[in-house]
């Protein structure tokens, strides 16, 4: 019993030392201008300690490049073929080591940190440099999610200034803020604009969106900073700009820090996050589907997925799911958001409208990264393969038109990485098969477990012919 009582004990240590004690800013908070001849409006005392709060990332990403690997534009091109020589070979440099700069926010005292995924994805090495300040940290990945584009790192620091978190229900269109961050490596810099919209989704940034827009200037090196209210409390992370240049076009995008919370929470406690899985199809409904609907808005389902918690508790093709737990469902993209927002196992209750009665279902989620992972990890050692979709041909900036399976990542010193696989290669062929999904190459698979296999690749538009078993 005593044993038992020690390892409770220290399993519990353990949990609450893995808790974040997160500080708030006051709710609601009265909205004012300036009123008397002799004032100015001035939010150097509100940004004060947010500054402290945010900090440079700075990156290194050791890469490993291969004659075959070489364009071939590359190695016709008279300048490349003067400075490498004829013979190439061992002469093209085969390492090299890839840096980025961006910007994190500190969530807590002990030295907890939240930034963007697409700043430390895939990072050998993160640094972490304080605001006004020249003394680097070595920083602790802690955990990522692709899904939302957030992560934590950690560095071993103390009383640090942590920034207070707002609350992203109570923003408003016209609300002015402040991005912070370290544009183009320069240093900290505060921007100022105004809320340009709230709940922004099909942007095709992430796969799960619902972004504040602002005007604040958000440029190269902001990622992973703060979006401040005129208070200095967070209310979003930076994370993506719409530019056809690449510079600043007023149209920024900020990840609300009530999701950034509830990412962090999970990342902290458990590494990962874990998402709930309905598996149905859906899509929103348009003037003409509405008028043989009650609601005018949810999200209306239109397949159903086999083996998935949808079809065991008898969702229906054409069932419109309008509440989770009584709350609305404004969309199919607030249906996702809400569904991944639960965690595997969560029993909730769906109000859904079919034939025009409505009933409610009761319905236990699925585990979304256990599924994806049996759909794609497993069909090629070494190999994490996904169906193209919008949001993955931009992450991954596919050929126009591509189709195939994409090959998101690729295990360090597999027979996959050996054989000359990449990251955004897709799997267009093996044999004499086309391959349309993951189900496509998992059936040519089964027809030839042990043979060696020719697998034709498109890499960024150029067809490349690799064999493995």
């Amino acid at each position: 019993m005593n044993k038992i009582f020690l390892v409770s004990s220290l399993l519990a240590a353990n949990l609450l030392a893995m808790s974040i004690d997160f500080k708030s800013a006051s709710k609601n908070p009265q909205r004012v201008s300036p009123s008397q001849s002799n004032e100015i409006l001035s939010f150097n005392n509100a940004l004060e300690d947010s500054m402290q709060s945010v900090v440079n990332i700075s990156t290194k990403k050791k890469l490993t490049a291969t004659p075959n690997t070489v364009p071939p534009q590359m190695l016709k091109d008279p300048f490349f073929r003067k400075f490498f020589g004829d013979k190439f070979g061992n002469q093209i440099p085969t390492n090299r080591v890839q840096r980025a700069l961006g910007s994190g926010v500190i969530i807590s005292e002990n030295g907890y940190i939240v930034t963007n995924n697409h700043v430390i994805e895939n990072a050998d090495e993160v640094t972490v440099t304080l605001s006004n300040s020249k003394v680097e940290y070595t920083a602790k990945i802690i955990g990522t999610d692709a899904g939302s584009d957030l992560a934590v790192i950690k560095i071993e620091a103390k009383n640090l200034t942590a920034i207070k978190l707002g609350d992203s229900t109570s923003l408003k269109v016209g609300d002015v803020v402040i991005a912070i961050g370290n544009p183009f490596g320069i240093g900290e810099t505060a921007t100022q604009g105004i809320i340009s919209a709230l709940n922004k989704n099909k942007v095709g940034i992430n796969q799960y969106e619902n972004y504040i827009q602002t005007d604040a200037s958000i440029n190269p090196g902001n990622s992973g900073g703060a979006l401040v209210d005129s208070r200095g409390a967070l209310i979003g992370i930076n994370s993506a700009i719409l530019s056809k240049s690449g510079g600043n076009n007023g149209i920024g995008f900020a990840i609300p820090v009530n999701m950034v919370k509830n990412v962090v929470e999970k990342l902290v406690s458990d590494g990962k996050v874990s998402r709930g899985y309905l598996g149905v199809s859906i899509d929103d409904l348009n003037k003409e589907i509405a008028k043989v609907y009650n609601h005018k808005y949810g999200a209306l389902v239109l397949n159903i997925g086999k083996d998935t918690p949808a079809k065991k508790y008898g969702i229906k093709r054409g069932d419109l799911i309008y509440e989770i737990n009584g709350k609305k469902v404004k969309d199919m993209v607030d249906l996702q958001n809400q569904i991944a927002s639960f965690k595997p196992d969560r029993k909730i209750k769906l109000s859904i409208e079919r034939n025009k009665k409505n009933i409610k279902l009761d319905i236990v989620l699925a585990n979304r990264a256990t599924l994806n992972k049996e759909s794609g990890s497993k069909v090629f050692k070494g190999l994490d393969l996904a169906n193209i979709t919008p949001v993955l041909s931009k992450q991954y900036r596919l050929t126009s038109g591509v189709t195939g399976v994409l090959i998101r990542a690729v295990k360090i010193n597999s027979k996959a990485e050996k054989v000359g696989f990449q990251p955004g290669d897709v799997i267009i062929q093996i044999e004499d098969s086309e391959m349309n999904n993951v189900n496509d190459i998992q059936k040519v698979l089964e027809l030839n477990k042990k043979q060696n296999k020719r697998i034709y690749i498109n890499r960024y538009g150029q067809v490349l012919l690799l064999v493995m078993k």
